[in-house]
């Protein structure tokens, strides 16, 4: 029932002129932050322990502009419903696809790999429509199926395809033959028993073996993805090439140098990563990746 009464509000809101929509997110962002209180305290915590050196004046500067750039960002998720194509790369765009058109011309399948930083939605979209790769997204269905229909609709409408994360190797290698990215974000929490363990953001922090694993089995390149917020609305996409060639690497070397990149971004802009979950709810193991 929740989703039927959503619905034709979401569709509604998709269809506002964005200067509307951003009228709709400020007034969001008073009930959400002073109101409701959401995950207020999960995330001061996490921008406590991430940012120790920053006096508590610049915590709640950060958290207010956290919570003003979630409620955008949920906006501009379901403006991707009935966003134009030219909109789209309008909004978000490539600062240089030099790096996917090489690799692309080199007949090489490649792995992308990128963290819940800035409007990731809007990226695959841009992604799909500024390169010749196939780009296959890997995700997590929902467990409601109506509104998983409705988030696999937005990030397939421009040709996007989605891969669910437990078939994630054997889809792979079913498309082989084609030239294509697949794109992993790798900084959601996975089991502690079955994950790399390093530090991230001041924290010991449990990440995805997956990324790396599925790397070396394909023998893919990895790139690095990341976005910028030029302003209120307008995105650009950075890429680094991470490794050229996996085969062979230490245990932990792939997840490291994506853990540490995606650190030096958040640190430029943390406004826009994802601070209200709970990222940091497990407790490392004794003597791992020790």
């Amino acid at each position: 029932m929740g989703y039927y009464f959503a619905l034709p509000f979401i569709y509604l809101l998709s269809l506002l002129p964005m200067r509307v929509v951003y009228a709709v997110s400020d007034f969001m962002y008073l009930i959400v932050f002073y109101g409701l209180k959401y995950r207020r305290t999960v995330t001061e915590t996490n921008l406590r322990n991430a940012f120790p050196e920053k006096p508590e004046s610049e915590i709640q500067s950060i958290s207010q502009s956290y919570f003003h750039y979630m409620c955008d960002l949920m906006l501009e998720t379901f403006k991707t419903l009935t966003i134009s194509k030219k909109e789209a790369l309008k909004r978000c765009r490539f600062h240089d696809t030099g790096l996917f058109d090489r690799l692309y011309a080199e007949h090489k399948s490649i792995i992308i790999v990128l963290g819940h930083y800035g409007n990731w939605e809007w990226a695959g979209s841009s992604m799909t429509l500024e390169t010749d790769y196939q780009l296959y997204v890997i995700y997590h269905p929902l467990k409601d199926k109506n509104f998983d229909k409705l988030i696999y609709k937005m990030r397939t409408r421009f040709g996007t395809k989605l891969i669910p994360m437990k078939n994630t190797l054997r889809d792979m290698i079913k498309n082989k033959a084609e030239v294509s990215a697949t794109a992993f974000i790798a900084d959601q929490t996975p089991s502690p028993a079955n994950a790399y363990w390093t530090t991230f953001m001041n924290q010991d922090t449990p990440v995805f073996e997956g990324t790396e694993k599925v790397a070396s089995l394909m023998k893919y390149p990895v790139v690095f993805a990341w976005l910028r917020r030029i302003k209120r609305g307008y995105y650009e996409i950075y890429t680094e090439l991470l490794v050229e060639n996996p085969v062979g690497m230490k245990y932990g070397e792939i997840t490291e140098r994506f853990t540490r990149r995606l650190e030096e971004e958040i640190r430029l802009q943390p406004e826009i990563w994802l601070w209200s979950h709970k990222r940091w709810k497990h407790k490392r193991p004794m003597n791992e990746n020790e």
